[in-house]
């Protein structure tokens, strides 16, 4: 595994089903990647990619909730290649996932578009040039766009799914009218599935959207999921999720 310059935590997922390695401090993984594993509909036999699947939570998160589905994670970093492998093999997941070192602009050959039944991201939230990037560089690679914008990330996406696979994203809510344009040329039938913080009073941050490749239909907009009670704790529903391991259904 490429040696990172950090300290290296082993932390839990889906209620400790999933082992993930992780750098202790800077980047660390929240709970954006198990709730977008959560909603992809994938079925046993199908395949699915993991764009930019840094320490591997999302690709993981996905393998642990759904035997015989086989994913791939594809991530520029080979620190976080190598954390991820590890983070399968300990979690029993090695036969299910393959991870990749590439960048998306430039895709490793063995990764053939339209060869994917579904594909699922969580690019960097912020533009490039936007607020004060972090200090930290992994952290800023995560969080911060660089050379691949957002349409960048979309037309890949798209690329990779076949023809009436899915594509699910989640972003900034903010941002929600890019994603669904960017979908929206060689996508239809999109679900808008917003994320809100609390039950009362609290704006939508998070965002997940998924469309099908090639198919048409409208945009539907969904009541979403309500993540925290009002004294901080998770809803039922996100519990399901997050520590049940359930499904999100959009």
């Amino acid at each position: 595994m490429p040696e990172l310059d950090c300290e290296i935590s082993r932390d839990g997922l889906l209620g400790g089903r999933v082992t993930i390695l992780q750098p202790a401090g800077g980047y660390r993984t929240a709970i954006d990647p198990v709730l977008l594993a959560a909603a992809v509909p994938a079925q046993p036999g199908e395949t699915v990619l993991d764009a930019g699947s840094g320490t591997g939570a999302a690709a993981l998160a996905l393998a642990a909730r759904l035997e015989g589905v086989g994913v791939v994670g594809l991530d520029s970093d080979p620190g976080f290649i190598g954390l991820a492998r590890n983070s399968a093999e300990e979690s029993g997941l090695s036969q299910s996932i393959r991870f990749v070192e590439g960048d998306l602009l430039s895709p490793p050959p063995d990764l053939v578009s339209g060869s994917f039944d579904h594909v699922m991201a969580n690019p960097p939230y912020r533009a490039a040039g936007s607020g004060n990037p972090p200090a930290d560089a992994a952290k800023r690679a995560a969080t911060v766009e660089s050379r691949a914008r957002l349409d960048d990330w979309l037309r890949f996406l798209l690329a990779m799914a076949r023809a009436g696979g899915t594509v699910t994203v989640i972003h900034r809510y903010d941002r929600k009218d890019e994603v669904i344009t960017g979908l929206g040329g060689e996508a239809g039938g999109l679900v808008v599935f917003p994320l809100w913080p609390k039950i009362q009073g609290q704006a939508a941050k998070r965002v997940i959207i998924q469309a099908r490749k090639g198919k048409t239909g409208k945009t539907r907009i969904t009541e979403g999921l309500v993540l925290h009670n009002d004294d901080g704790s998770y809803t039922a529903e996100a519990e399901a999720v997050l520590r049940g391991a359930g499904p999100l259904v959009l």
